[in-house]
């Protein structure tokens, strides 16, 4: 197969670090790790902002309790919520209204989010990528100067597979990939004892095949969800949780690999039969 052709870089000078997370399918947590990602990074001490890339499906407001479409002659974008600096077409049409466009006008809306707006300076710039790898994210990767990726998948093969895809994609177009997060790994019960719903092991394996690091096993949790739901992430109001826990560490990990990154060495091409 022949490389995705080439596409001129945008340039974003007052971003350090430009983070992109991914999976192949939905429905495996990707927006929450995103937020609960981005408010970690900013509770170590970082400028961070968090762009909602899912046009068609834009929950990162709910998460963060932003609620609606805001009124842009007196709310200046991106908003500040929990620190962050965040940005998601949930903020510019209804909730209700449905999104009916095609991949150039995805790209189009996407680079007006990333050039237009004063996002000021940021250590870290998160980028809550919609799911699959289609074209809108072919688009994406290729014109973002992107510092690397995650790839987010859950311990059952379905999502692996769609897993493997997503981070394929990252280095069909030279973005490196910084590792796997298995997300709803586990739960501990009120025994006390920990059980695996979907399998385990899935994403160690994944990782281990494509020989990448696996970064977190973030565990189930129903404050996940209220939190969610509430607008206030788990990583900010319960900190000392599990999943809490598990958010912060996956935070330093992250700081860690970005700034163990080479500069201006290639990666090498990935041959697909």
């Amino acid at each position: 197969m022949s490389s995705p052709q080439q596409l001129p870089k945008i340039e974003l000078p007052g971003i350090r670090n430009i983070l992109a997370v991914a999976s192949g399918k939905g429905g495996v947590g990707k927006s929450t790790v995103s937020v609960n990602l981005a408010v970690a990074l900013q509770m170590l001490g970082n400028k961070v902002g968090l762009l909602d890339a899912d046009i068609y499906g834009p929950s990162i407001p709910l998460m963060l309790g932003i609620h609606g479409q805001v009124d842009q002659g007196t709310t200046p974008l991106p908003i500040e919520r929990h620190g962050l600096k965040v940005m998601s077409m949930g903020f510019l049409v209804p909730p209700s209204k449905a999104i009916v466009w095609r991949g150039p006008m995805i790209h189009r809306a996407l680079t007006q989010f990333l050039t237009q707006l004063d996002w000021g300076q940021l250590d870290y710039l998160v980028i809550d990528l919609p799911p699959g790898t289609g074209d809108a994210q072919l688009t994406l990767t290729q014109t973002v100067p992107l510092t690397a990726s995650v790839v987010v998948t859950t311990p059952q093969e379905v999502s692996l597979i769609d897993a493997r895809k997503g981070l394929e994609m990252f280095r069909e177009v030279r973005v490196p990939v910084l590792g796997i997060i298995e997300n709803m790994s586990y739960f501990i019960a009120d025994d006390g004892k920990r059980y695996e719903p979907f399998r385990s092991g899935g994403g160690k394996q994944l990782a281990n095949d494509c020989s990448v690091p696996f970064l977190a096993e973030i565990p189930i949790d129903s404050n996940v969800a209220i939190c969610g739901d509430e607008g206030f992430p788990i990583v900010a109001k319960h900190p000392d949780t599990k999943a809490g826990q598990a958010f912060g560490v996956l935070a330093k990990i992250i700081c860690h690999e970005l700034d163990s990154i080479p500069t201006n060495i290639p990666l090498p091409g990935l041959e697909i039969t």
